[in-house]
């Protein structure tokens, strides 16, 4: 039986999500209106810090009442306007961690259009061309064969078990480009939600409804399962203790004061002890508010990173790891070189030209559809301006390469020309009893000294010379080492080549390291050997043989293209399959890592400014003395208190834009690093609020509000 497969008409119409802008309407509407959705008290106590501010908030908004009716400890205005503003606090704090998670949201809006009901041809024995029934997508099952052909969109997870064809994954990479999919190899794994452009697929399905590799994507980008990090636990734990201490030495103030008071009424003079919402201002302005506000939201925001870069993180635990690694383990093919060997030289026989040499490997190359035959026809007209001939006037026959021959070439009625390995072609030259240069013997060793690939031209059976094929290192990459070295991190160059081409790759891209002749057991014994001493490993694969290292490696980033067993090693997915993409992952674990260190330092810094603010207007009814401490002159104890207050809560605010965004990343070492968040944000968390509260208290004088 046939049908036709059933599926929604607007499945690939919906463009791609646009990016939004930080403070874009779109994402701030939602997220004001989910800062009042987060006063939930669960919600609160997931942040221990801001559940304090918000007691306090509800304290203060109690004793407004209570003044309103006359019976006040202060003013109905003074206390009702700290009530407002510390409310402001939670809810600035609300909307920062809110709109991290609304650009999140977005981007699993734009994934989630893409699981639309689809109706699979499912096969009854995996085979093409056998007969195949309807079955909604929701009710296949790990292990049932299904049929896609052109047109078709993939309804769920599989692997190719027969077939090969193009198919359109732009709806969850970006990419425009078709892919090509066929059984066996790396390129056998396909993602439900893509579509079928050519031909046709017998899929072996992988995951249940559900447990697909669309639902993961949208569960992870909208953070549903975020949880906090080893480093987010420790600095949790670091705050919570820091409030837990000034929570003691607050309440301890209270007796204190009153017993003062009375001590001073004993002696004749009169003093007033302090209030329980000047208390309380004075807790939440000392307690770190500004990164516990902004912790959350910090998190957040590096997945979001990682998403933007279309890297898909399975935890933010990996996020953060990424920003923790020391050791990078990088495939040479596709990662520190081009991937594909460019002809790069002609080196003749003795009594034949360059140009001769340039000329017959041009001929022999001209049906070469390789990337390296490609090259070896463009290496010729550059340097020789040999135009390519046309085959069909030519009236020659294109020689394929198989790997019987290890050779390639092409037939001119009786001339044979040929291309191929050193060992090779000898046999080939030895056979049709014609001698073999020892020069060229020699520059074929020479070549492979250098880690380049030497192909020696025959025409006739008269060797020609030798073409070098070269492994172009990638531009730029040389300084991006770099820059990891002096960061620490040590890089270490993976490659099937002997040990000769590894190392001289390694010296041109200026790598630390390398394993040459790399087998899966090696790569997984090396990971294992850098972890025993204490390191965080890193590393990209998209093969099944690959599957055991990914596993192995803290940092684990798995390309979609790859296979199945690959993706699910990995602790990360390259959307765009660019194994390069792991430096930019690393970069976009340290900016996280920077950014919560320099937040946490402003915060425990800018405390400085609040004492000689908020501490001698808090007690200088009781103690005279304590006005000597006012430094930056407030216009009253009053203003002095609701100038912190609301410096306090708008600080979170300024600072939201750096929470999403990240702190500019910069290739430092940790020393360095050290040192120059303790001058910007250390020196700048101390200086900014006497200024900030100085200005605001001039504002509140000017318009009588306090």
């Amino acid at each position: 039986m046939s049908s036709t497969t059933q599926k929604e008409a607007t499945l690939f119409t919906n463009p791609p999500a646009r990016k939004l802008r930080m403070f874009e309407s779109q994402l701030v509407l939602p997220a004001i209106a989910d800062a009042f959705r987060k006063l939930h008290p669960r919600t609160q106590l997931r942040s221990p810090v801001m559940f304090v501010v918000y007691v306090g908030s509800i304290i203060t908004t109690l004793l407004a009442a209570q003044a309103l009716g006359g019976k006040g400890e202060a003013p109905f205005g003074f206390i009702a306007a700290t009530a407002v503003w510390l409310w402001f606090t939670v809810l600035f704090a609300n909307f920062a961690e809110a709109l991290a998670e609304g650009r999140s949201k977005a981007q699993a809006a734009s994934l989630r259009s893409l699981k639309q009901s689809v109706t699979a041809k499912k096969l009854a024995t995996p085979k093409h061309g056998t007969t195949w029934l309807p079955q909604p997508a929701l009710d296949l099952r790990k292990g049932h064969y299904i049929l896609v052909e052109a047109g078709d969109v993939i309804p769920i997870d599989g692997e190719v078990i027969e077939g090969v064809a193009s198919v359109d994954e732009s709806a969850i990479t970006g990419e425009s480009a078709p892919v090509i999919r066929e059984s066996g190899g790396d390129f056998s794994s396909v993602t439900g939600g893509t579509r079928v452009l050519s031909d046709w697929l017998v899929v072996k399905v992988t995951a249940n409804p559900g447990e697909t590799f669309l639902d993961r994507m949208i569960s992870m980008v909208e953070g549903a399962k975020r949880q906090k990090t080893p480093n987010e636990i420790a600095l949790t734990i670091l705050l919570v203790a820091l409030t837990i201490v000034f929570l003691v030495v607050t309440v301890t103030l209270l007796p204190f004061s009153l017993f003062s008071v009375g001590a001073a009424g004993a002696a004749g003079v009169v003093s007033k002890p302090v209030t329980i919402t000047v208390l309380i201002a004075l807790l939440v302005c000392l307690i770190p508010t500004t990164i516990g506000g902004l912790l959350s939201a910090i998190g957040v925001a590096g997945m979001s990173r990682m998403m933007q870069a279309n890297v898909i993180a399975t935890s933010g635990r990996a996020v953060e790891a990424a920003g923790d690694v020391d050791v990078l383990l990088l495939d040479k093919t596709g990662t520190i070189t081009l991937g594909n060997r460019q002809a790069s030289a002609f080196f003749a026989a003795p009594g034949v030209t360059e140009q001769q040499l340039a000329d017959v490997a041009q001929l022999a190359s001209l049906a070469d559809d390789t990337p390296e035959g490609r090259s070896i026809v463009v290496l010729a007209k550059q340097k020789f301006n040999i135009r390519e001939r046309d085959m069909g006037t030519l009236n020659a026959s294109f020689v394929p390469f198989t790997a019987q021959t290890r050779m390639s070439g092409i037939d001119i009625g009786a001339r044979a020309i040929r291309k191929g390995a050193a060992d090779t072609v000898r046999q080939y030259v030895e056979a049709l009893g014609q001698p073999y240069p020892a020069d060229i013997a020699r520059t074929v060793d020479d070549i492979a000294r250098r880690g380049s690939t030497p192909l020696v031209v025959v025409d006739g059976g008269r060797v020609m010379g030798v073409v070098e094929l070269k492994d172009i290192v990638k531009g730029g990459i040389k300084e991006r080492f770099a820059e990891l070295r002096r960061m620490g991190i040590k890089t270490v160059m993976i490659t099937g080549d002997n040990k000769l081409t590894a190392a001289a790759i390694a010296a041109e891209a200026g790598v630390d390291d390398f394993l040459a002749e790399a087998t899966p057991e090696d790569k997984l014994k090396l990971i294992r050997s850098y972890q025993a001493e204490g390191r965080l490993v890193a590393m990209t694969g998209d093969g099944t043989n690959d599957a055991p290292a990914l596993a192995q490696a803290d940092v684990a980033v798995a390309m979609n293209s790859g296979t199945q067993a690959a993706k699910e090693a990995g602790n990360m997915v390259d959307l765009d399959s660019n194994p390069t993409k792991l430096l930019e992952i690393v970069e976009i674990g340290k900016q996280m890592l920077m950014t919560r260190g320099s937040l946490t330092t402003f915060s425990i810094s800018n405390d400085i400014a609040k004492y000689f603010a908020i501490i001698p207007a808090a007690f200088v009814g009781t103690f005279p003395q304590l006005k000597a401490l006012d430094v930056m002159q407030l216009a009253s104890p009053a203003s002095a208190i609701m100038s912190a207050v609301i410096f306090n809560a708008l600080i979170i605010v300024v600072l939201i834009p750096l929470a999403l965004k990240g702190v500019q990343y910069r290739a430092i070492g940790a020393v360095a690093l050290l040192r120059r968040n303790l001058l910007l944000y250390g020196v700048g968390g101390i200086v900014l609020p006497f200024i900030g509260i100085k200005a605001i208290d001039l504002l509140l004088a000017a318009f009588n509000l306090v």
